[in-house]
């Protein structure tokens, strides 16, 4: 299975200030290895947002490995989000952006409470939408609300749709044979996180204890990480939300190149032409963007867009490396929703189930769950949770996503879900006082946490697991993974 072929799951899913600028009195300054920023500090929590980690990928660096940020002189104002990156939006996004996408995108924010003492547990988010949408900006992903358990948060932008993934005989060339081409949206991930390492001490984080958390293509994105031999050392646990279980065939570099050729000769550019790459990086933005987004992704005639694939350097086949024990083994916290994309026994569900207990037969610590609750205005008899409906319980934002429909059964979800959360950031244990007890998962006793429909939270035996095991078990076709 291609990471093209995992694509059409998702498609049903759902201002910087000048550098140099004078903050205002009284913010609060951190120095990083750039400069120094000013924050703002609003009802307990201290937070940072459009802190450049990588140089604008504008002109020649499209289509590169992200450069150093430049540093600059004086305090740069930090306390609004810089532009998501460039896509068109997607009018049903569950998650709506918060910014006016841009090419210039390569931003990250920062929350901490504002009377933390000691090094802080960092949370780093990873968003999701197929790859083709999605950016840190919106409410829901707001770190405020688990900074004031007591983590750090970091979210950042990445590039996606074909600024993130593209690929060009002429890039092939220019990258050279020990370079990877591509996967420009795996390559900034992999830069926010050394800027992690290299920054987060300053604002009061442990750099030893970062645990990445991505859902839907973030969650694809943190088994991407779990095995590449380019994250050692970035971060030490994990959490997958709806990301399946990184089953990501490779793809012959020929085929990947052609679809990069396929785009350019829609644009009048003969893939021959001499000057081809730059004609490309010429073009404006909004022709790269070419309305592509999760309504319309998937183009089986003569594509033009290829997403994330295995390069084999970066993104190595994380399915088989998963099989032979081959990845990071840190502590992984995993599950989806109970009525996610393919259902029971479809690519989400049944993919977490699966790569829980594969990483768990390799003695990773794996925690895994199902979310089945559903906020209380949106019940639906027998309907189950929605994929990317447990982000604002993950995230203890239930309040900014429903508002005044919030009941006190949501909130008590969000609490919950948040605080396993921020426990599991702090220790690599998702366990802690006045919370049901939420055991190691093992195949044999195969038991994970739900999150049930009642709001209560219940460990217990896969109620399910009979099930997927029957469809998993069905003969498959030549080459075809389960």
């Amino acid at each position: 299975m291609s990471y093209r072929s995992l694509l059409p799951l998702l498609a049903i899913s759902l201002v910087v200030a000048a550098p140099g600028a004078t903050a205002s009195p009284g913010a609060p300054v951190i120095a990083i290895d750039t400069g120094r920023v000013a924050g703002s500090t609003d009802v307990g929590v201290t937070s940072w947002k459009g802190i450049p980690f990588a140089a604008p990928p504008l002109g020649k660096l499209r289509w590169r490995a992200p450069a150093l940020a430049q540093p600059w002189p004086g305090v740069r104002p930090a306390t609004a989000y810089a532009a998501d990156c460039m896509q068109v939006p997607f009018p049903s996004d569950a998650a709506p952006l918060g910014t006016t996408p841009s090419e210039d995108c390569l931003y990250l924010n920062v929350w901490k409470p504002a009377d933390a003492k000691g090094a802080l547990p960092v949370i780093v988010w990873i968003y999701g939408g197929g790859f083709v949408n999605g950016g840190a900006s919106p409410p829901t992903y707001s770190g405020a609300e688990l900074a004031k358990q007591g983590a750090l948060v970091v979210s950042f932008n990445y590039r996606i749709g074909r600024f993130g993934f593209f690929a060009h005989p002429q890039l092939t060339r220019e990258t050279g044979v020990n370079g990877v081409v591509g996967n420009y949206g795996f390559m900034d991930q992999i830069a926010a996180l050394e800027w992690v390492k290299r920054n987060v001490a300053a604002f009061g984080g442990d750099p030893s204890n970062v645990t990445i958390a991505g859902e839907s293509a973030g969650g694809m994105s943190v088994n991407t990480l779990l095995t590449s031999p380019m994250s050692k050392g970035l971060f030490a646990k994990a959490v997958v939300m709806s990301g399946g279980d990184g089953a990501a065939a490779p793809t012959p570099m020929a085929d990947i190149e052609q679809i990069g050729v396929n785009f350019a000769t829609g644009k009048g550019i003969a893939a021959d032409a001499p000057n081809a790459l730059e004609k490309l990086r010429a073009l404006p933005a909004d022709m790269i963007a070419d309305g592509l987004n999760l309504a319309n992704f998937m183009q089986r005639d003569k594509p033009t867009y290829h997403g994330p694939y295995v390069d084999g350097k970066l993104a190595i086949d994380s399915h088989a490396a998963f099989a032979a024990g081959r990845m990071h083994k840190v502590p992984v916290m995993i599950g989806a929703t109970s009525a996610d994309i393919g259902g029971k026994t479809g690519y989400m569900v049944a993919g977490a189930r699966s790569l829980a207990a594969t990483l768990a037969g390799h003695g990773a610590p794996v925690y895994a769950y199902r979310f089945s609750y559903v906020h209380q205005a949106n019940e639906k008899p027998g309907a189950g949770a929605g994929h990317a409906t447990d982000i604002p319980f993950f995230f203890d934002t239930v309040a900014i996503k429903y508002g005044a429909q919030a009941t006190a059964r949501d909130l008590g979800m969000g609490k919950a879900m948040s605080t396993y959360m921020v426990n599991f950031a702090r220790s690599g244990n998702p366990n802690g006082a006045g919370l049901p007890v939420w055991e190691r998962y093992a195949r044999a006793a195969d038991a994970i946490m739900d999150f049930t429909a009642n709001g209560t939270p219940v460990m217990g035996k896969d109620a399910w697991g009979a099930d997927i095991d029957g469809a998993q078990a069905t003969p498959t076709k030549p080459g075809e993974r389960r």
